[in-house]
């Protein structure tokens, strides 16, 4: 028996690659907290409980790695589970991290590396998510209810990507073990864009009038906890926004297109793909 263990596997990213799997003839064994009753192949995983490990790994022989979220410090869990991986034979194991790395994070380095030691260990570097303009994220809530987008990021840039093309992308290196693949792939949209810009296409597109607000990294992160996010975490993700406005994280690469033959999707067709979400 062979096929994918997707951590991960009924979330934002998770959900789209186990369909491009499946439909390219792959087993794909979807773990999440709460398994779906209706799907033979979901079983239940836990970063919480290492007694998940074992049988989420049994029988499979590549896996997809989604590091526990919202999360500063998330190698202590993720740790043991590569010394388990490792132990399976796992042929490839390609993990969803990040291109920007959080402040007082210092673990995150360590954990790529610890993925590219792995046989066939491959990191894919997102660049922020393009879902985070939809609900539920808190920046989507703002919009759906207010208009607003709220940042400390000023004019700086993001390589914001569509969760589906790193889903895609994460397909084409797990589908076939027979290609050749670099152990790290930074991951993001076409170009560069920034959260006025962002607002700029929204109205374009759907008709809202959505404005920008410009605050405080200590407002945003007040906003973050708020929204309910751990208090260290928020602060974290608040302080990602002053290396944006900073011109730190405006960073573009080929890399979708290389893997998956076609270019990564433009925000304006993403909105176009959700306009109902913003419109009320």
């Amino acid at each position: 028996m062979s096929g994918v263990l997707v951590t991960g596997g009924t979330g934002t990213t998770g959900t789209t690659l186990v369909q491009e799997l499946r439909n390219a003839g792959v087993h794909a064994r979807v773990a999440s907290r709460n398994p779906t009753a209706a799907d033979p192949d979901a079983i239940r995983f836990d970063w919480n409980d290492p007694t998940t490990y074992g049988p989420a790994l049994d029988g499979m022989d590549r896996v997809f790695l989604l590091p526990p979220v919202e999360s500063v410090d998330p190698l202590p869990l993720v740790e043991p589970f590569l010394r388990r991986a490792q132990r399976a034979g796992i042929r490839r194991l390609v993990m969803l991290g990040s291109a920007i790395v959080l402040p007082n994070a210092p673990s995150a380095v360590e954990m790529a590396a610890q993925v590219q030691a792995q046989p066939g260990g491959v990191v894919l570097r997102a660049s922020g998510f393009m879902q985070n303009f939809l609900r539920p994220h808190p920046l989507a809530e703002r919009i759906r209810r207010l208009g607003e987008i709220r940042t400390a990021a000023g004019d700086g840039k993001l390589g914001w990507v569509d969760a589906r093309d790193i889903a895609v992308s994460a397909a084409a290196l797990l589908a076939d073990l027979g290609v050749d693949a670099r152990s790290d792939y930074l991951i993001t949209g076409p170009h560069g864009m920034s959260y006025p810009q962002a607002a700029q296409i929204i109205t374009a597109q759907t008709g809202r009038q959505v404005r920008v607000e410009r605050i405080t990294e200590e407002e945003q992160a007040a906003a973050y906890r708020a929204s309910g996010m751990p208090t260290e975490f928020a602060a974290a993700l608040a302080a990602v926004e002053r290396g944006i406005k900073e011109g730190r994280e405006d960073q573009v690469s080929t890399a979708v297109l290389e893997l998956t033959g076609r270019p990564p999707r433009a925000f304006a067709e993403f909105v176009s793909d959700h306009a109902y979400e913003w419109t009320q």
